[in-house]
């Protein structure tokens, strides 16, 4: 494997770069990179993948394509294949298909839309199917113990769309629908007893799968200078879901979430000073454990595994200090190296009268970062938890 720059006719990349933003030959970047992962759920990965990089007319990244093969003891190989395409500034959709010769499987769908109605219509679409053989669960509350944990299977189906409509400049109004339908089976972690062997659907709800068809509405917002990458500016969200037995789903229950988020850059953005709070709190009886309020994972509490906190209500902070490294041209690449220092702090409990010092979780750790303005981000963030660290590699920032 070697990375490199070529130059390809049009013709022959076909709807990889169709329409008029693309010369006749399009410019297009190999870089291979390899794979190493650890997470608490999933155990050691490697791997390798190639990253191809199609370049536009104003030589900005306007197609971005990943070949990835994997290894896992206990998945077997896993092959994948990423695709995330910019049309435009005002479009994007990203496909992702993924199958392990062991249980796990990936096929997600995300189309945003933010050029209808003159940019003050949003559409977002999200269509996903995937199975999970590495999921945990621990029991309730936040003391649930490291020995009662459980391994299961979970299959995945369902639609995510909104719409949100920009009221004057900062506003927006958004309003959405959402469908799951989870199917629990057996895990493929041997080494950990199988959630029905330890909990019940008399103590777990949703145990033996569930659906939820849920409607929402929320109200947003923003000062940030950019979607996928901002530097500066503020974000706030406070929105309501409920979902209903009498539009199909299996439970009656309600969420309630208010987010808020702040960038503050120094030295021309170079050092970017970035908080995330967070409250979400779950009402209704009988409330399918995985829809419960929930922390873990490589976007909440990153010195855990997914799904590692589980209670009616969360509270959570999140604290990284961004700072650019230097600014780099790899493989005619213009990239920003950064090192990101974090604190995540959080807690599950009954509700916010209920929270207790004692239940707090903090996770320090560091994320290094590779951006290619304005819309590609990779990162691998190591996390330590009471249980030792934790790595995630993936695409974007975590919040």
């Amino acid at each position: 494997m070697s990375a490199c720059t070529s130059h390809i006719n049009r013709d022959n990349l076909h709807l990889l770069a169709s329409g008029e933003n693309y010369d006749e030959k399009v410019k297009v970047i190999t870089i291979p990179l390899p794979v190493i992962a650890s997470s608490p759920n999933e155990g050691v990965t490697s791997g390798a993948l190639a990253a191809f990089l199609l370049h536009n007319r104003e030589d900005e990244i306007s197609t971005l394509i990943a070949a990835q093969v994997n290894a896992n003891v206990n998945f077997g190989v896993t092959t994948s294949i990423y695709g995330a395409f910019y049309p435009s500034r005002e479009r994007n959709i990203e496909l992702n298909l993924s199958k392990s010769t062991k249980v796990n499987e990936d096929y997600e769908i995300k189309i945003r839309d933010n050029s209808l109605l003159n940019g003050k219509l949003e559409l977002n679409g999200y269509l996903f199917r995937f199975t999970d053989g590495s999921s945990r669960f621990f029991g309730f509350e936040a003391d649930s113990s490291e020995q009662h944990q459980t391994n299961y299977a979970s299959t995945e189906t369902g639609l995510n769309v909104s719409g949100g409509y920009r009221i004057g400049k900062h506003f927006q109004l958004v309003a959405g629908e959402r469908l799951r339908h989870v199917e629990i089976g057996r895990g493929a972690i041997n080494s950990v007893p199988d959630i029905t062997e330890r909990f019940g659907s008399d103590n777990v709800p949703g145990i033996n799968g569930f659906t939820t068809h849920a409607q929402r509405l929320a109200i947003v917002y923003s000062t940030l200078d950019s979607t996928d990458t901002p530097t500066y500016g503020g974000y706030a969200r406070a929105g309501i879901e409920s979902s209903s037995k009498l539009l199909g789903s299996s439970e009656d229950f309600r969420h309630y979430e208010v987010e808020m988020k702040g960038f503050i850059p120094l030295a021309t953005a170079r050092y970017i000073s970035v908080f995330r709070l967070m409250y979400n709190q779950t009402l209704g009886n009988g409330v399918p454990f995985l829809e419960r309020s929930i922390l873990g994972g490589e976007t909440t509490l990153r010195g855990y595994g997914r799904n590692r906190f589980i209670d009616s209500s969360f509270i959570l902070c999140n604290l990284e200090e961004r700072i650019r490294l230097f600014r780099w041209e790899v493989f005619n690449v213009t990239a920003d190296w950064e090192i990101a220092p974090f604190i995540d702090l959080g807690a599950v409990m009954k509700s916010l009268p209920e929270a207790s010092t004692g239940g707090f979780e903090f996770n320090p750790g560091v994320g290094f970062r590779a951006i290619v303005r304005p819309n590609i981000v990779g990162r691998v963030d190591l996390g330590v938890g009471r249980n030792g660290p934790a790595i995630f590699v993936g695409l974007g920032y975590p919040f």
